[in-house]
């Protein structure tokens, strides 16, 4: 058995003839990256086969990872925000006809690297690259690539193409899994379009069933989130289910959308888990009148009461150590002078535990209540004149409780991060909290799972100048892949 360095065998396809292989053996001892090889034909690299070492050689391609994103941002371009050529947001929205040219790019993509494309029934798109033992469920990496109305080029977007240029850097150098891999991309994840996010990995996980996902109608429209999976042609045959198409094991790279990995000097974040949060529609009914015949004491004002809820939804979260917030408003009938007697509001409420979220939501069901019958809660109602009062309805639209992902999972995002910063890298792998769901909130529900954070400029997301560099893309494509190629080989390990 001759031992050669693992640069040099680096292949480009397995179709090549057999070979024999002169090689000086005594340089060979001195490598640090060295793999026994037998002098008969070229064969693949086996993830078991590979020291620490020759993983961390294995290295992506940044610069078609950069490139390969910015194409398919020409679909569905948004708001510019600097002169640069790639200073354009996004809009994305799910199941438009940009998302639709977003998702044939996805597939034409993967099946050219040899994957077999799976489509389920609500449009989530599976492309497994085959391994050893094919019979097993694999391992992904996985995210979205639909946007915000104003949203920017990396959140979700970047993980789905990471997950392909380690498909890519894979096949570049012939390495051969023991279980298979690949790429999801998850349907309406962001909730923008169709009102619940992480809707469709909900559905697979039977967290959110699928008839409910079908109905959900556009925000501002009639079209339903079924008639818009069939329009573009993605709604797929193949059950939407965990039990019918199983997760070997699900990694996800995403910018952390907050300020914490840039203001520490982070690079990479291996996160542990997710916050819990609840969304609920708020309805305040009121009565519409006159603004120039009803005095104040005679209106039952639902806009000022509505305005009064959110700004003690803020104030007790503040004071429970959670957050509150409210993206979306509407009233009727919407004229100028007249008092609206109809409003909703979106309600979002967040917390690392469970059980503080559910005291804050406690504490504002009770409170609202009484704010919009009159009473002074919190100050609120502390100045003015008194109205008739109005009624406080509440309707839960998610509820995601706190997540703690799988302990492998988040070990090799953190063995694959020491292989690109070293030993000494600090801060610059730091274990972090979620405060934002993301599909792999669900997928951890039936499969071991875990996320990789890189930092964005100045912690900024859900805006078209949203910014992740090259050298932080790069970085978190690179922990992706390492982290895949160390979990296949310890699954291999386990089953052993």
């Amino acid at each position: 058995m001759f031992e050669v360095a693992m640069s040099s065998i680096l292949l480009r396809s397995i179709s090549r003839p057999s070979r024999q292989l002169s090689v000086n053996t005594q340089s060979c001892k001195a490598s640090k990256h060295l793999r026994p090889f037998s002098v008969t034909p070229w064969r693949h690299i086996r993830t078991t086969d590979m020291s620490d070492d020759q993983l961390a050689s294995i290295k992506i391609d940044r610069e078609r990872l950069w490139n390969d994103l910015h194409e398919t941002c020409e679909w569905g371009k948004g708001e510019a925000w600097g002169d640069g050529p790639t200073d354009i947001g996004m809009s994305r929205l799910t199941l438009s006809d940009a998302d639709k040219q977003a998702r044939d790019w996805f597939v034409e993509t993967t099946k050219a690297l040899g994957c077999k494309v799976k489509i389920d029934a609500i449009g989530n798109i599976f492309a497994i690259r085959p391994g050893k033992n094919n019979s097993a469920a694999p391992t992904y990496a996985g995210s979205h690539m639909d946007t915000q109305p104003t949203g920017g080029r990396y959140d979700g977007i970047l993980g789905v193409h990471a997950g392909i240029e380690a498909l890519k850097t894979m096949r570049d150098n012939d390495i051969e899994t023991e279980y298979p891999t690949g790429v999801i991309n998850w349907t309406n994840e962001e909730g923008a379009r169709f009102p619940i996010s992480m809707v469709s990995s909900g559905v697979w996980a039977g967290a959110i069933p699928l008839e409910k996902a079908y109905n959900l109608k556009e925000v501002g429209g009639n079209a339903t989130q079924k008639s818009e999976l069939e329009g573009i042609g993605y709604l797929g045959n193949m059950a939407a289910s965990y039990k019918a198409n199983p997760i070997g094991a699900h990694f996800e790279l995403h910018i952390e959308q907050g300020p914490i990995l840039e203001s520490s000097g982070g690079k990479i974040g291996a996160v542990e888990g997710v916050q819990a949060y609840r969304w609920h529609s708020i309805t305040v009914k009121g009565r519409d009148c006159h603004t120039g015949t009803t005095d104040f004491a005679n209106r039952s004002d639902a806009m000022l009461t509505a305005a009064k809820l959110i700004l003690h939804s803020h104030n007790k979260a503040a004071e429970l150590g959670c957050l509150a917030s409210t993206g979306i408003l509407t009233l009727k009938p919407g004229s100028t002078n007249t008092v609206p007697g109809l409003v909703q509001f979106s309600l979002d409420i967040r917390s690392k535990e469970d059980e503080k979220l559910m005291k804050l939501e406690n504490a504002l069901k009770e409170e609202f209540g009484r704010i919009a019958a009159g009473y002074d809660v919190g100050g609120v109602n502390s100045s003015g004149v008194k109205g008739r009062g109005c009624t406080v309805e509440w309707q839960l639209d998610t509820d995601s409780p706190a997540t703690k992902f799988h302990d492998d999972c988040v070990k090799c995002v953190e063995d694959s991060a020491r292989d690109l910063l070293g030993t000494k890298g600090g801060n610059g792998c730091q274990r972090m909290t979620s405060g934002a769901g993301h599909d792999s909130v669900y997928t951890s529900r039936h499969a071991p799972t875990s996320m990789i954070f890189v930092p964005c400029r100045d912690g900024v997301s859900h805006n078209p100048a949203e910014y992740c560099s090259p050298e932080d893309c790069g970085n978190g494509a690179q922990v992706l892949l390492g982290a895949m190629l160390r979990y296949d080989r310890l699954r291999a390990e386990k089953a052993s």
